[in-house]
């Protein structure tokens, strides 16, 4: 121990209560302890008897505290000594080597001129080595050109299997006077210089040359393999047998680099590894894209293109015979060139496909385009033939065309389609309006009714469409009569403003093909009832999923042509009241109620019009006849509202009213001999003349009330002003007796019956002469 240390151990000692106060505190803390437990348990006075027992005690414990204290200090006394020791042997022991060490250095700085010596010797060995392996090398050396040139000669003359081995002959010259010059070999290794590397390349430069002529004349024996294998198969399973071999010496190429490692390892000749079976397969590619290429040429664009890809077709199937029977024999097994030759194909028309299908095709070369696709190619006839099942792998394979390129494909056939579609419709429309110029009657179907070529034209246009799309696929069909629908949706609309217009026109100039008009209107209301069961027949084609997706169909065309048919049917009727109107002028006036002869008349009119009637299909013959009857009715009864006959005595109300029933009758008897019979939820209209004829003979005007009640019972569409015509025609009404009726109708408002159908909204009151009056004796 240090003088130092010695001074700071003998302050410790002299001044313990500066360097350990944590001695100190400790030991207070044990007597503060030591009394707090004393204080504690001998509080009592029985526990005074056991003092001794506890001094006992804690003697004992005090004793083996110590006891272990001390085993404790002494087991770290005997490991620092032990530790001392291992340090006095270490320190000799790196004594000894330090002296071994310095001897050593002496030793080397007395042999560094012997070094310099064999460095001479190494460099004068070396050149020994390169002069040695030129000299064994001459021989063959002199020999290079002449088989350079003759291997030229056997890879002109497509002699393959020679030149390869003439090839590999010189190749392997080459390696070893490569690997001579670098000194390969014992236990150093000489890096060759870059003019010697030089030197050795340029003097083969030939192998190099014969190597590329060589892989030319192979990949040109594989790419005619297919022409080859029908001839003269020879050539391409000697190109197999060199791609194999060339295969085997990369692998031992490779091999030898991983095996050996370090200063040791052999470096890879110029040009290796060549992979040549991989290139083989590449080749094998080119030479079906190639194939392609020349198909390509053909005229695809236009209707050519289904003819394009028939001819792939058979192109595929007449090559794929070929490798599968004839060149699949000429490989080896492990090739399996059927399935690459197969995945091939699928690539290239895969490409082949997506750049037609970038052109601008019509409807026709798409449907050419999915057919193949589709059906076709997945057939038996191509890719189902059960030889080639065994080496198909769908998964493997793809689809020709991706979902979603299949999908904008259909969408792009649906848009050409409807195109062609809507110019069709237009056409068909502008025959339809030329024919409604014709100077004779419309053609008449099997059943006796009216038609035009509009509605056939239209069905087999839609029709031949769904079943052509129908050849691809079923969602092609839904949405290829969906889109029909809405084209027929825009045309029945364009078809109604044409109706319109025809009528514009006939009102300008009735005159004007006057004989045929009615009858082409009746053929437009057959046309669109047959318009009707075609998108009716078309929908229910139509699946599930377009009819949640199309919601508006059939709708959208079945609303149109309502539409359509309302509008023709108002036409007709037009024209029926038009045809009418000469008599209708006559009815309810003195002179119709002296002679009485306009109903015949009028009858004779609907008789005509019911004949062309029965040239409409039903259910709209029906309607034309129910209207018409409506429409007589309500003419009747507004010519009564006109108030030309006001009686001025009971003798002309009892004959007013006597005429008008025998006018009902009439008009009964006669829409009963035409099969004409209302609806039985809807009040029949000529039943309303008797009624009104009932109310005019009611000989006490106090009964009027009642009998006006009866009335707003049966017709409770009566208006105040219909009633106050009435009383004004019977001409005897006192004005209490109308007050009273007018202050009924005020007050009762009855709901309308279910199924009834109003008519007096359509029989209009026309206005008085007079605004107002003044309440003169005359008036009351």
């Amino acid at each position: 121990m240090s003088h130092g240390e010695e001074n700071g151990s003998n302050e410790d000692v002299l001044v313990p209560g500066e360097e350990w106060p944590e001695l100190e505190r400790a030991e207070c803390l044990a007597r503060g302890a030591a009394l707090k437990w004393a204080s504690g348990v001998f509080c009592r006075p029985e526990n005074l008897e056991k003092l001794g027992h506890y001094r006992k005690r804690e003697s004992q414990r005090t004793t083996s505290i110590n006891s272990r204290l001390k085993s404790v200090v002494q087991s770290y006394l005997e490991g620092v000594d032990w530790g001392l020791g291992q340090l006095r042997e270490a320190r000799a022991e790196l004594r000894e080597a330090s002296h071994s060490m310095h001897k050593a250095r002496l030793e080397c700085s007395q042999n560094a001129e012997a070094i310099v010596t064999l460095e001479t010797l190494r460099e004068i060995s070396t050149n020994h080595c390169q002069l040695l392996a030129a000299v064994s090398n001459l021989p063959r050396l002199y020999s290079v050109r002449n088989m350079v040139l003759e291997t030229e000669r056997l890879v002109e003359s497509r002699r393959l299997l020679e030149a390869h081995a003439r090839l590999m002959e010189l190749e392997h010259w080459q390696d070893e006077v490569l690997l001579q010059l670098r000194g390969f070999g014992g236990s150093s290794r000489t890096t060759l210089s870059p003019e010697d590397d030089k030197l050795v390349q340029n003097y083969f430069s030939g192998v190099g040359r014969l190597v590329e002529a060589l892989a030319k004349e192979l990949w040109a024996v594989v790419s005619s393999g297919l022409t080859l294998s029908l001839q003269n198969p020879t050539p391409f399973v000697s190109a197999v047998r060199i791609v194999e071999r060339e295969e085997a010496l990369d692998q031992i190429f490779l091999e030898e680099r991983r095996s050996v490692s370090g200063t040791h390892s052999r470096p890879m000749p110029p040009g290796r590894p060549r992979c040549w079976r991989e290139r083989f397969f590449k080749v094998l590619e080119e030479t079906v894209a190639a194939r392609f290429r020349s198909a390509s040429y053909l005229h695809t664009r236009g209707p050519g293109l289904a003819g394009h890809l028939s001819a792939l077709q058979h192109s595929i199937m007449s090559d794929l015979a070929t490798v599968r029977n004839l060149l699949e024999q000429c490989v080896p097994p492990h090739y399996q060139l059927t399935k690459a030759y197969l995945h091939a194909c699928h690539r290239c028309l895969q490409n082949h496909l997506s750049q037609i299908i970038g052109w601008e095709l019509q409807s026709g070369e798409i449907f050419a385009v999915l057919n193949w696709v589709l059906h076709i190619y997945n057939s038996s006839e191509m890719m189902g033939d059960p030889a080639l099942c065994a080496y198909l792998d769908q998964d493997e394979l793809g689809p020709l065309i991706s979902q979603e390129g299949l999908e904008q494909l259909q969408n792009k056939y649906v848009q050409s389609v409807r195109k062609s579609v809507s110019e069709w419709m237009q056409k068909a429309l502008e025959v339809e309006l030329t024919d409604w110029q014709r100077d004779q009657e419309p053609d008449i179907d099997h059943e006796g009714c009216y038609h035009t070529s509009l509605p056939t034209i239209i069905t087999q246009m839609l029709e031949e469409n769904a079943r052509v799309a129908l050849m691809i696929s079923e969602s092609l069909r839904d949405q290829t009569i969906q889109m029909g629908l809405y084209e027929m949706e825009n045309l029945l609309s364009r078809f109604r403003d044409a109706i319109v217009e025809f009528g514009k026109e006939h009102r300008k100039d009735p005159t004007a093909n006057s004989k045929f008009y009615l009858h082409y209107l009746l053929a437009c209301i057959s046309n669109c009832i047959i318009l009707k069961m075609s998108t009716e027949s078309l929908h229910q084609q139509v699946g599930s999923r377009a009819s949640v997706r199309f919601s508006r169909i059939p709708p959208g065309p079945l609303a149109a042509l309502d539409r359509a048919v309302k509008k023709a049917c108002r036409l007709v009727m037009d024209q029926l009241l038009l045809d009418l109107q000469p008599h209708l002028q006559e009815l309810l006036s003195r002179t119709w109620l002296a002679q009485g002869d306009v109903i015949p008349k009028v009858c004779g009119v609907l008789e005509h019009h019911y004949e062309l009637y029965s040239r409409v299909r039903s259910p709209c013959r029906q309607r034309l006849q129910e209207e018409s009857q409506r429409l007589t009715v309500v003419e009747y009864v507004r010519a009564l509202m006109q108030k030309k006959l006001i009686c001025r005595s009971e003798e002309e109300r009892q004959q007013l009213a006597q005429q008008m029933a025998q006018d009902a009758q009439q008009l009964r008897e006669h829409f009963q001999s035409m099969e004409v019979d209302s609806t039985v939820n809807e009040v029949n209209p000529t039943a309303l003349i008797p009624v009104l004829a009932d109310l005019i003979k009611l000989k006490d005007p106090g009964l009027l009330t009642l009998e006006v009640s009866g009335l707003i019972a049966k017709y409770p569409d009566i208006s105040e002003e219909h009633v106050s015509v009435l009383l004004d025609v019977r001409g005897d009404v006192p004005r209490d007796v109308r007050g009273t009726v007018l202050c009924l109708l005020e007050q009762s408002a009855p709901p309308l019956p279910p199924g009834y159908r109003p008519i007096f909204p359509d029989i209009l009151v026309p206005p008085s002469s007079m605004p107002f009056c003044l309440p003169t004796a005359k008036c009351a």
